[in-house]
């Protein structure tokens, strides 16, 4: 591709050189840069590309994209210069892969919680229905059958295309993809069509980059501000903010909910330690989900089948098979009469959750047992509320260390204690594996034992180092259990 074809969608403020380089690639990394690549000099958190022009020059870029241009440019490379160079590079892939997001129904899925299991579910029912279907999400990267590992939840714009080019490539009709509230301000999603949005929820988490709880509505909001008037936004009204997130969009809004009046509504009719009997929309349907939260999930998965043309009674025959997502309330029933799950949830109110669906099942009967920390150089201000909401619901706590990365684990254990009177209801185990070995120790029929945080995380994250660490492995080793022995998902 020449360069000349992508200048458009660069919108320029000035060029140095000739726009006819030919451009044999996209990319941002100065280490990885090929002969004939455009390098966009994109700024980031911990480094600025601007500083590594020279270093991209030297391994054979033909053009450079930048905010600032340099006083000496190098003879034989030709200078871009724009406004916003994350945004120039969105750009840019969208139109180097050959604009992939318009040749498909890409649907983005944002909220704090219910991301990953209302995109997967999406792409499990359409897989159903008999279309070839991508997946983008926090735990796996599918296109169409195949599946490759994750390492965003929203990866960067280059790889984003690629992918979506990919699945356009195999016949993919369908892609449903978790977009973070990261990737938004980032401009990861810059330059892609999507038909469709879907709001879950907005909840304490992610303070840390955000800095204020309006920044992070904010971020989210701009996501539907800038959804096509062809579009769909679906949000979930029940949510104090789901009718924030649509005040300026041009797309055609839905609504879905429990409790209020909604275009898609749900009620809970029985929910039972096998799954939950729903009524969507005057439908019923049994599926094999527990608990409120998965309620709203499903329903945000009827609505958006139901906008993009799903038959009604297909639709919901397909919700009936479906079973809940990798590493979400990943249920393990032991010989001795205990119940392990195994949980994603990281932020006060998916912790909240869950704790209330295994109170909600046990009824009373047994103890429940949660074992849960807070990861390291991420969000500090919600993990006395974690710690506090786990102390509420749970009959005994231990909290214990998760992905400390560069911080060290007992700080984060005594932040997340800070004024807790001492009990016999809560220790610190700051070892993860031997906080779970403790717990099933403790544990005996009837018990319930939540261990929170990782979910499908197969690694712990110490320093800049990940180390294996699979906590669903943690917990049939601690039972002394083959891997068979996590027999079911409920």
């Amino acid at each position: 591709m020449k360069l000349e074809q992508l200048l458009s969608v660069l919108a320029p403020l000035r060029t140095i050189g000739s726009g006819d380089a030919e451009i044999a690639s996209i990319g941002f990394d100065s280490r990885t840069v090929e002969a004939g690549q455009l390098f966009f000099a994109v700024r980031g958190n911990a480094s600025d590309g601007h500083d590594y022009i020279d270093a991209a020059i030297a391994r054979g870029a033909a053009g450079i994209v930048c905010e600032r241009l340099p006083e000496r440019p190098a003879d034989g490379v030709t200078y871009v210069q724009v406004t916003d160079s994350s945004a120039a590079l969105g750009r840019a892939a969208s139109e180097f892969y050959g604009r992939p997001s318009e040749k498909l129904r890409l649907v983005g899925v944002t909220g704090t919680n219910g991301k990953t299991t209302t995109a997967t579910l999406l792409y499990d029912l359409f897989r159903g229905l008999g279309y070839k279907v991508g997946l983008i999400s926090t735990v796996i990267y599918r296109i169409d059958t195949e599946e490759r590992p994750s390492t965003h939840t929203t990866p960067d714009s280059v790889r984003l295309n690629a992918m979506l080019a990919e699945m356009v490539a195999r016949g993919c009709e369908y892609c449903f993809m978790e977009v973070s509230s990261h990737s938004i301000v980032q401009e990861r999603i810059v330059g892609l069509h999507f038909t469709g949005g879907i709001f879950t929820n907005i909840t304490h988490d992610h303070l840390d980059y955000h800095k204020t709880f309006a920044e992070y509505i904010k971020a989210k909001k701009r996501f539907f501000d800038e959804l096509p008037a062809e579009a769909f936004a679906l949000v979930n009204s029940d949510d104090r903010n789901g009718l924030v997130m649509t005040q300026n969009t041009r797309a055609r809004v839905s609504t879905y909910a429990l409790q209020r009046f909604a275009d898609f509504r749900c009620r809970i009719l029985e929910n039972t330690p096998e799954g939950m009997l729903l009524e969507e929309n005057g439908q019923q349907v049994w599926t094999r989900f527990l608990g409120r939260f998965n309620a709203y999930n499903l329903t945000a998965v009827y609505g958006a089948a139901r906008l993009l043309g799903a038959g009604e009674e297909e639709m919901l025959r397909m919700l009936s098979t479906l079973t809940p997502v990798n590493g979400r309330f990943d249920t393990l029933h032991t010989p001795t009469g205990i119940t392990a799950i195994v949980d994603y949830a990281h932020t006060p109110d998916a912790l909240r959750n869950v704790i209330d669906t295994i109170n909600e099942l046990r009824n009373g009967a047994g103890r429940l047992i949660v074992v849960v920390g807070c990861g390291g150089d991420r969000d500090r201000t919600k993990r006395s509320v974690m710690a506090q909401i786990a102390l509420e619901g749970a009959d005994l706590v231990i909290f214990t260390s998760d992905n400390p990365r560069h911080e060290d684990p007992d700080a984060i254990l005594a932040e997340m204690t800070a004024g807790m009177t001492p009990s016999s209801r809560w220790l610190c185990i700051t070892d993860r594996r031997q906080a779970i070995r403790s717990a099933a120790t403790i544990a005996t029929q009837g018990d319930y034992l939540l261990i929170a945080g990782k979910g499908h995380e197969t690694y712990q994250i110490i320093g800049d180092v990940r180390h294996h660490f699979d906590d669903k492995e943690e917990v049939r080793n601690a039972f002394g259990l083959t891997a068979a022995g996590l027999a079911t998902k409920i």
